[in-house]
């Protein structure tokens, strides 16, 4: 068939007295053919008119359409039953000419972004092998609009904590920041509405403000404007973690960075120029970093338990023995944990990235040989804070104690708070000369003790008993 710039030229060569033999041999084509063009007068291609096997069965096509929901399989076996002949892919040829469930695709937007206008970040599902095994991870990224300055990383799972450790890690590469960074409405930065109407978490929100930029969100299904961080997932997929094995993350990640330095120099033939020339250009735009960017870390609180370990997502590390039974603050950074009693920092290992159930072990932490691990219980010393001078009778209580004697310690330090000093410590003394280890009879020993001096009755009250007497 000719199409119709053929056909403009044989009506043009015809109205300048050209034989129909010459118009169809300068054109290669048939004299029929350029005589059916001179007959019918016009440029345009005829469309040829066909009957449709499918077009008796429009409505049972619709219907169908309808109950099969969609499912063009189903539908062509429903007509196959009620005597339709017709070829399924002919069914599939029909639908798609008559746009039954068939809709054309809307053109794809264009955004163009001026020098320091925007930055996006995103993350995306990937798979490689780490550690000799083929893992699950995300990929999270973050572009420069404008100049399309890319940094990545790779992640064994993505809360906030991470993207607080992803996004300080960008920043830091960059050198510096823009002013808004587009997202999607993901619920690690999102606290509820969707593209205009989102409100960020305000642990996220004060994180971004001291850096320098505020998140915003793209309208819920325009991922298009989320393009220039959405494009690199598939050459990242296709050509840096192509093929490559890592040792553990943090090899990885050293080799992402590397890959994002290569790229990042590379000349770009779609933007006419590397990205580190365009980030040049772009850098004076750019909001500056503040001078001093704190480490993010998750805050934890921990007892430090018998075995002188604290526990952070199934991975022990240990603690300093001495340290048994208190209460610890527990620092979960990118690359350590770090253990502090009160201000003093008294412990720091490095971080293991997946839940486990490692145990991470200072030499140091332990006991030298022949010393016991066992470090006294909290009741124990606070008892011996309050009263010193029961050292002696409290080491020979927890002997005669079953176990470690922390239950007789325990009622030891109540009695200390309840009673007196001077009557308890006679009673204590008494009971230490004698042996005795009996908290009952020790207490009664008490009790004996202040009976005249706390439980004196008056004067008249004596007479009266003895009157009765």
């Amino acid at each position: 068939m000719l199409d119709q710039s053929q056909r403009t030229a044989i009506l043009q060569l015809h109205e300048k007295g050209h034989s129909i033999r010459s118009i169809a041999e300068v054109l290669d084509v048939s004299r029929d053919a350029v005589t059916d063009v001179i007959e019918s007068g016009s440029a345009e291609v005829p469309r040829l008119v066909r009957t449709e096997l499918a077009e008796p069965w429009r409505d049972q096509i619709l219907a169908h359409y309808q109950e099969c929901k969609g499912n063009l399989v189903r539908v062509h076996e429903e007509l196959q039953k009620e005597g339709a002949e017709f070829s399924y892919q002919a069914l599939t040829a029909f639908c798609r000419r008559h746009g039954i469930g068939h809709e054309p695709k809307p053109p794809a937007g264009h955004y163009d972004f001026k020098p320091g206008e925007e930055m996006q970040h995103d993350t995306s599902p990937h798979e490689a092998t780490i550690g000799g095994k083929q893992r699950k991870f995300d990929t999270a990224s973050l572009v420069l609009c404008f100049s399309r300055m890319i940094f990545i990383q790779l992640y064994a799972r993505f809360t906030r904590f991470e993207c607080k450790l992803f996004l300080t890690a960008a920043l830091r590469y960059f050198g510096c920041t823009a002013p808004r960074c587009m997202i999607d409405n993901t619920h690690v930065i999102v606290l509820r509405g969707t593209g205009r109407d989102m409100v960020p978490v305000p642990e996220m929100e004060a994180f971004a403000e001291h850096l320098g930029f505020q998140f915003i969100a793209h309208e819920k299904g325009d991922a298009n404007r989320s393009a220039r961080v959405e494009g690199p997932f598939n050459f990242i997929e296709n050509n840096f973690l192509a093929g490559r094995k890592f040792d553990d993350w943090a090899h990885a990640n050293r080799e992402a960075v590397a890959w994002c330095d290569k790229v990042n120099a590379a000349y770009s033939t779609k933007l006419h120029a590397s990205r580190r020339e365009l980030f040049a250009a772009e850098l004076p735009a750019l909001k500056r970093l503040p001078i001093w960017i704190p480490e993010p870390y998750m805050l934890h609180h921990r007892i430090v338990d018998i075995e002188g370990y604290v526990t952070v997502r199934t991975n022990r590390y240990s603690v300093p023995y001495k340290l048994i039974g208190r209460r610890m603050e527990v620092r979960e950074l990118a690359e350590l944990i770090e253990v502090y009693e009160g201000p003093r920092l008294v412990a720091s290992h490095a971080r293991v990235v997946e839940p486990i159930s490692a145990r991470v072990t200072a030499p140091e932490h332990r006991p030298p040989r022949g010393e016991r691990l066992r470090a006294e219980p909290p009741e124990e010393q606070e008892l011996l804070i309050i009263q010193p001078k029961l050292a002696s009778y409290v080491g020979a209580l927890k002997k005669h104690a079953s176990g470690r004697g922390t239950l007789a310690v325990r009622r030891l330090l109540r009695m200390v708070r309840d009673y007196p000093e001077g009557p308890l410590l006679t009673a204590v003394h008494r009971a230490e000369q004698y042996g005795l280890f009996d908290l009952d009879r020790l207490e009664r020993l008490i009790l004996r003790q202040i009976a005249t001096d706390y439980f004196v009755l008056p004067a008249a009250e004596k007479d009266s008993e003895n009157d009765d007497e």
